[in-house]
């Protein structure tokens, strides 16, 4: 990247602050643009109009750093062990484990690449601009400072330019700063530290032309834009990993030191205590090492968070990255954008204003159903005159139009003067017939510099009327009377003063409408006709509504222990009128950017717990929030749907990205995309990663007890000196590998616990494994061991081959586990009833299927000869039947007086 490039990144004047005149001295050019010779060394100078691209790992690194995992590393060289036992099968079967969760990785991987391009993709990918002293249509990527830049309706900004002539112009910035509304510019100069959201005289790249025409001389490109400051942060996040990844990270690093220290241990007693030969303790070192590993966890775990994203998937919640299934489970907070999250992205007419009465509308967004209220009882619209006269009046005053299409109503227009046109229909109004009765003849078109936009119209009998609407301060002082159900009375200022503070405090957009007769035959229209003499009609209170799912949604998360809080580039009175209409807990309160900007982060952090409405913000801003509530210990999940949420969206524990109104790079940079924009399906995909991570401590649950057992047979049959060992390294293979893809498996399926979305969130800090489940797992392991040993020793009494009584060890292990099965169903809850024993299908499914398995493993021949197995007589599967329910109701047993212990505390 060009030097240059850099510092201007670096140092970027407050071009909002300069007039023009200082702007096109400072960059060098004249009002006629720049000589292309002149051009072409900026282009060199500063390199092209582009987002600077890191260099991406080489797929095969990616790939390799999917293997830089502790109990990667564990199954690798068990696998590698097997492999020099010559066990094949069983050395394939790790190995493929090990490789399934690598491809995983490996696709799941480049998740900052792909949001960095997808900002890139904003950018036009053409520019109209003077050279020479003539307009030219270039590249793009060609632009450079000092360019100037004609613009209008349609054109996407090319690069952040600093505006010096703006005709009726209004930009789309919503992806940039979050405002609900096109924003109109102009080009007087601003105060040094006004914020980004209220740059009135500068347009910026990757946005969107709505109205008007201008010309704006580039002040930055490439890097130095404001897009290109973004993505520099993106670059620069550092993603977080996830709560079970990290804890599972440490259960590892433990794990392996533990099986180590085992093994070595092991190994020493048994060479130097127990006279074994060094190979045959080498041998039964591994034994130990594969009963301890337990080889299917990864794929168990990858399984179940692969089951909860199709389960997601069908609730409209699209995940991006696997472990954020989990990571839903521990949200504590939403940080949730407003405009087209909480609320719909269409702005409504709520309130009208006449001499007579105040009015509000219901429904909501284009859909034109609603009903005309006054003081919460139902009127006819039409049999009211002066809301009538209002509603025509806003109607022929109106560029906008709306159609049925496909069963959905659509605007074409500005969003607020589409919103007129449905309070319109509303009432009844047929506006195609209005416009034709009454047809146009001139008009006066809205500009920031006067701030309204008025018609001229005529009847068929040659009557003429003049409609104004606009900013109310502005209609207003060019009004000398105001419409009543008497006639036209001399307007009473401080009345409509009053009550356009009120809608405006309500955090509404205000517009009023006034009339004035034309002259006879009056054809052409003039600002002289509009200084003084208008009527006021009334006033018009228009807002972007709430999502009525969105509230219940609040509701939902509220209930489950979850803090919402509303984070946006709007107002802070439009922020705080809606997060109280969705029922924010704390909505008397909204902090400012601006004020943001006082505080240090000890400060801030100490708000931030309290106040739930941020406006007016930036994207530093919301990334700083982001990063102060997680070092609360909170995890966050931050929703946005803008290229100014990508960072905070990067930075958060869970990105949630809006599916249809959302950017590309809002939707790179997160985890989960939802498929209808509906902020409820974010309760929902909450309640699932609940499940997720529940379903994931019940399946380590059941597979530690088996690896528990299994190591501690062997590490008896070492401590007792036995010349025979209970289980073969392969048969111990057998047995985690068969019940992991069966048994394991059968947990991820299960639905639901009672109660889920009324408990609060879980600390993301509190450990996978708790001191009652390490308890429980110490003890299933016990027993376990007592009854395979038992059963292994009594066999080898009775006078049976080792081979025969090796076969009722691993029968016996397996059918321990299908017991302990039902009661790792529910954690803490009785399983010893219907719903508890036959809940679940696949539970039963995977019996049957592990029972034909090992029917196989028993019986077949070529299995027979690979494990080393031999046939059983049915009075043998009835004695391990037998031993191996006891776990059942042992564990039920435990599971009460949890219980009631629980109770006692609660009570006491």
């Amino acid at each position: 990247m060009p030097q240059a490039e850099t510092s201007q990144a670096e140092e970027v004047p407050d071009w909002h602050a300069l007039e023009t005149g200082a702007v096109l001295q400072q960059l060098s050019v004249s009002e006629d643009g720049l000589q292309q010779a002149e051009a072409e060394r900026r282009l060199s100078e500063h390199g092209p109009n582009k987002l600077p691209e890191a260099k991406p790992r080489t797929p095969l690194i990616r790939f390799l750093a999917q293997f830089h995992n502790v109990l990667i590393y564990v199954l690798i060289v068990a696998g590698v062990v097997t492999a020099l036992l010559q066990h094949w099968l069983d050395a394939g079967v790790i190995f493929a484990v090990v490789l399934v969760n690598a491809i995983i990785g490996f696709v799941q991987e480049g998740k900052a690449e792909d949001a960095l391009k997808a900002i890139r993709g904003m950018l036009s990918p053409n520019a109209r601009v003077w050279r020479d002293g003539r307009l030219l249509t270039v590249d793009a990527t060609a632009v450079v400072p000092g360019d100037l830049v004609a613009l209008q309706s349609g054109d996407k900004v090319p690069a952040d330019l600093r505006l010096l002539r703006a005709k009726g112009v209004e930009i789309e910035e919503a992806a940039l700063t979050g405002e609900s509304v096109p924003v109109e510019k102009g080009t007087a100069s601003l105060g040094v530290d006004t914020v980004l959201a209220d740059r009135r005289c500068m347009a910026y790249s990757g946005t969107l032309v709505t109205h008007g025409q201008g010309t704006g001389i580039v002040v930055a490109t490439g890097a130095g834009t404001e897009i290109g400051r973004i993505s520099a942060m993106v670059a620069e996040v550092q993603q977080l990993t996830t709560p079970l990844l990290r804890q599972m990270a440490q259960f590892g690093r433990w794990l392996t030191l533990a099986i180590l220290v085992l093994a070595a241990a092991s190994f020493a007693f048994g060479y130097l205590v127990r006279d074994y030969s060094a190979a045959e303790m080498f041998l039964a070192s591994v034994g130990l090492a594969v009963a301890a590993i337990p080889e299917g966890l990864p794929a168990i775990m990858t399984i179940t968070l692969a089951i909860g994203v199709q389960r997601m998937a069908g609730r409209n919640a699209i995940i991006r990255r696997l472990p954020a299934v989990e990571t839903l489970g521990t949200v504590g907070v939403i940080c949730s954008d407003k405009t087209g999250t909480l609320t719909r992205n269409e702005m409504t007419v709520g309130t009208i204003a006449t001499q007579a009465r105040e009015l509000r509308l219901t429904g909501a967004g284009y859909d034109p159903h609603g009903v005309f209220l006054a003081e919460d009882e139902p009127i006819d619209a039409q049999a009211d005159p002066l809301l009538t006269a209002a509603l025509r009046g806003v109607t022929l005053c109106n560029d906008a139009s709306m159609e049925l299409h496909e069963g959905e109503w659509r605007v074409h227009g500005g969003p607020m003067e589409g919103a007129l046109l449905v309070a319109a229909v509303k009432a009844g109004l047929d506006t195609e017939l209005l416009a034709k009765e009454r047809p146009r003849t001139d008009l006066i078109p809205f500009e920031s510099s006067h701030k309204f936009m008025a018609t001229l119209h005529h009847n068929h009998t040659s009557e003429s009327f003049i409609f104004v609407k606009g900013a109310p301060e502005v209609v207003l002082e060019r009004c000398a009377s105001e419409r009543t159900p008497e006639g036209d009375q001399p307007l009473d200022l401080v009345a409509w003063q009053q009550r356009m503070e009120t809608m405006a405090a309500a955090g509404q957009r205000v517009l009023a409408v006034a009339v004035k007769p034309g002259q006879p035959h009056q054809s052409d229209l003039d600002f002289k006709d509009v200084e003084q003499g208008l009527t006021l009609l009334g006033l018009f209170g228009l807002m972007d509504p709430p999502r009525e799912e969105a509230i219940a949604a609040v509701r939902v998360c509220q209930q489950a222990g979850i803090r919402v809080k509303m984070i946006t580039g709007d107002h802070a009175t439009t922020a705080k009128a809606i997060a109280s209409q969705i029922g924010l807990l704390s909505t008397e309160t909204a902090l400012t950017g601006r004020e943001l900007d006082t505080m240090d982060d000890a400060e801030l952090q100490r708000r931030v717990i309290e106040v739930d409405v941020y406006a007016r913000v930036t994207p530093e801003h919301k990334l700083r929030l982001v990063k102060l509530l997680q070092q609360t210990g909170t995890v966050v999940a931050m929703t946005g749907d803008g290229v100014n949420d990508a960072p905070a969206l990067k930075r958060a524990d869970v990105g949630v990205a809006m599916g249809i109104n959302g950017t590309e790079a809002a939707k790179e940079a997160s985890e989960m995309v939802l498929a209808d924009d509906n902020f409820a399906s974010i309760a929902n995909a909450v309640e699932e990663g609940r499940t997720v991570y529940d379903n994931l401590r019940k399946a380590i649950l059941f597979i530690l007890p088996t690896n528990g057992g299994e190591a501690l047979v062997v590490l008896g049959a070492i401590l007792f000196g036995f010349q025979h060992f209970p289980l073969t390294p392969v048969q111990i293979l057998w047995v985690n590998m068969i019940t992991a893809v069966t048994l394991a498996l059968a947990l991820a399926f299960e639905p639901p616990e009672p109660g889920m979305m009324s408990r609060p969130p879980r600390d993301s800090r509190q450990p996978v494994l708790s001191l009652t489940f390490l308890g429980r797992i110490g003890y299933v392991s016990l027993i376990l061991m007592i009854g395979t040993f038992g059963l292994f020793l009594l066999d080898r009494w009775q006078g049976a081959s080792i081979e025969h009584a090796r076969t009722v060890a691993v029968n016996t292990l397996v059918m321990f586990e299908i017991f302990y099965l039902f009661n790792s169903r529910y954690m803490e809850a009785p399983v010893l009833n219907l719903r508890g024993l036959f809940g679940n299908g696949y539970v039963l499914l995977a019996v049957g299927l592990l029972l034909l398995f090992q029917l196989a493993f028993t019986y077949w021949g070529p299995l027979q000869t690979l494990f080393g197995t031999a046939a059983l007589s049915a009075g043998h599967w009835l004695l391990i039947v037998l031993v191996a329910s006891s776990v059942l109701f042992i564990v039920e047993s435990e599971k009460g007086r949890v219980r009631r212990r629980r109770a006692q505390d609660a009570t006491g």
